[in-house]
């Protein structure tokens, strides 16, 4: 049994930490009167109310818990708008560059009440997922940038197909990967197949809005048509002799 007070942030952020999923540890940020926790307030990754309540409030104390195995961490601070409660938020991976963070979604936060075993539930079943998302899509985002990329990729169709060359860029290979193209191995060609239309044109769509997430375009074209065959002249008729034998 637990006997700290989970109204207090400290002994809350210890108690849910025991309650995640996984193995989390939970590190608590004291209040000195002159401490600034704008270094950790910079890394929550939220544009909502965990946001907006640093924006007003600041951040006098907080707690920050992590996984230990693969090093996810979540902020927590009080909901000093509501009489009780708090803010559990996700922080944002370390060790990207910001260059990773284009086009993905802010996984954003939540407003839990002061009970950590229901805050708990709310956490896994609503935060981590989106967390999870959001990390694996900068994380891919990251992989690619230290990749070369091309400025466009352009998808030709053969027959009911589409085929492109495989990328020198590995993480490239692997997002065309993810939306369908497979390799096939005669051809030395990603083919995406034309089996069913409708899901052809969604990974199409899908694989666009990704490429374009890493500024590199995306163009379809037909296979250039056979040369036609040089024409040979036709062989040219005697004309008959006017000269009538006799």
């Amino acid at each position: 049994m637990h006997n700290a007070d989970p109204s207090d942030l400290e002994s809350f952020a210890t108690v849910l930490a025991g309650e995640l999923p996984g193995r989390w540890t939970s590190q608590y940020h004291p209040d000195h009167g002159d401490t600034d926790y704008d270094h950790l307030a910079s890394e929550v990754w939220d544009m909502d109310q965990t946001a907006h309540a640093i924006a007003t409030h600041g951040v006098s104390h907080c707690a920050v818990l992590t996984r230990t195995d693969e090093g996810a961490r979540l902020f927590v601070i009080d909901h000093l708008d509501q009489a009780e409660g708090f803010l559990v938020t996700a922080m944002a991976p370390a060790g990207l560059p910001a260059t990773a963070y284009t086009g993905v979604r802010e996984p954003d936060g939540l407003a839990v009440p002061a009970d950590p075993f229901h805050a708990a539930e709310a956490v896994t079943l609503h935060l981590l997922p989106r967390y999870a998302d959001a990390a694996a899509h900068a994380r891919r985002n990251a992989a690619a940038l230290a990749s070369p990329l091309p400025d466009r990729i352009e998808l030709t169709w053969a027959e009911d197909a589409l085929t492109t060359p495989v990328p020198e860029s590995a993480p490239l290979t692997k997002l065309l990967a993810e939306h369908g193209l497979f390799y096939d191995k005669d051809k030395d060609l990603l083919v995406l197949p034309g089996d069913d239309t409708a899901v052809q044109a969604q990974a199409v769509r899908a694989v666009g809005a990704r490429l374009a997430e890493l500024g590199v375009g995306i163009g379809m074209r037909h296979p250039a048509r056979p040369a036609l065959a040089t024409a040979r002249p036709l062989p040219s008729r005697t004309a008959p002799s006017a000269t009538r034998s006799r």
